[in-house]
């Protein structure tokens, strides 16, 4: 028969059991919600340096996209899901390819790019910008101009696969990053949309133009012109602090909504469907009709695929969709070998090219190419 001495530490042993789970528990669930997942967002204050950009009425537009950029910065650093990395924090010359690398190393979530316009009468006015083709001369003009700093820099050639003085590099322009083409638009409408309504600037629209950092990212971005130097009223208020500060305050909360957005994505990702395995060697056998190549550019010039024409690339393959061309380097079913093929891609000159997957001959995701079968 069990005493009653025996009972009460049974009953003790029973509730520090139950404590000691109960600990376990908490500090479990706590790590589970501190995990969270914070974004990176790099901010890039266009020229600077060597490079002051346009000087309309005498304003400098690498000083004036510094400060905002910085001030931008400074806003968003105060969000504890947000981690904010500069190109520049200071007048300093920074390589438009350098600017991507910035990005594409430290793995950023978006990309924003701030500059200001110039032009030859009194224009004015706000205009966000994503790579694409140009839709009119007066897109490909600005890209021009944004893209000229480019002879500032030591070994271009080497660098670059264009000369952006050259009409002929059209073609090396239209480069499309398809994948996060539409993720881009969705940030550059919130911005343009943003800035117009509340800071009462004259709409110059959200538009695609061929800028070369741009065209150095893998994630979603951004080109925003903040105004016209040029213009007198316009070049006063941008080089103004209460200018600097207003535009500053508004973009950052723009690019917080679409963070934001992308919070509820991810968890409604989560929560509704449940993420088959991944097959770990990342190689997929030809019987399951996967197929992986690499989109190296597309153009709505039909270009012939010959070797010459894609920096001695062999076996370049044109595959219309719409009004464009695709053009794809590698055909695999091995994923090992597909990455193989980007590097070499890569390594000729297409910084921008990246990996594509079909299942019977339709386009997927890569990560849904790779789920175990």
């Amino acid at each position: 028969m069990t005493s009653l001495q025996d009972t009460k530490s049974i009953f003790k042993t029973k509730v520090l059991c139950f404590l000691v789970l109960f600990v376990f528990f908490i500090a479990g669930a706590e790590s589970l919600f501190s995990q969270r997942k914070i974004y990176t967002v790099v901010l890039d204050a266009g020229h600077g340096g060597r490079d002051p950009g346009n000087l309309g009425s005498g304003f400098k537009e690498k000083d004036i996209a510094l400060k905002v950029t910085l001030a931008v910065g400074k806003i968003l650093s105060k969000n504890k899901d947000i981690r904010v990395v500069y190109t520049r924090t200071k007048d300093n010359f920074v390589e438009l390819w350098k600017r991507g690398d910035i990005a594409n190393d430290v793995k950023a979530d978006l990309f924003v790019s701030f500059h200001c316009d110039s032009h030859t009468s009194q224009a004015y006015g706000l205009g966000t910008f994503v790579l694409g083709a140009n839709g009119n001369k007066t897109n490909l003009e600005i890209a021009k101009r944004e893209n000229s700093v480019i002879l500032l820099e030591k070994d271009y050639k080497q660098n670059y696969d264009y000369d952006p003085n050259s009409p002929a590099s059209i073609i090396g322009l239209s480069l499309l990053q398809e994948e996060n083409l539409e993720q881009s638009l969705q940030l550059a409408s919130l911005i343009q949309t943003q800035m117009v309504k509340k800071l009462k600037r004259h709409n110059r629209e959200v538009k695609m133009g061929n800028f070369q950092v741009l065209r150095e990212t893998i994630m979603p971005s951004v080109l925003v012109e903040l105004g016209f130097l040029t213009n007198k009223k316009e070049g006063r208020y941008l080089n103004s602090r209460s200018g600097q500060q207003a535009l500053a305050k508004t973009a950052a909360e723009t690019i917080v909504t679409y963070v934001n957005q992308l919070k509820l994505n991810t968890v409604s990702q989560t929560n509704t469907r449940v993420v088959a395995p991944v097959n770990t060697d990342k190689t997929i056998k030809a019987t399951s009709n996967i197929t992986f190549k690499v989109q190296i550019a597309s153009s709505k010039k039909n270009i012939e695929t010959k070797s010459y024409n894609f920096k001695r690339l062999k076996n370049v393959e044109r595959v219309k969709v719409g009004a464009y061309y695709k053009y794809y380097y590698g055909n695999t079913s091995d994923y090992s070998k597909i990455k193989t093929f980007l590097n070499e891609a890569k390594k000729v000159g297409y910084r921008s090219a990246f990996i594509s997957a079909f299942k019977n001959g339709e386009k997927i995701s890569v990560k849904e190419a790779l789920k175990t079968p």
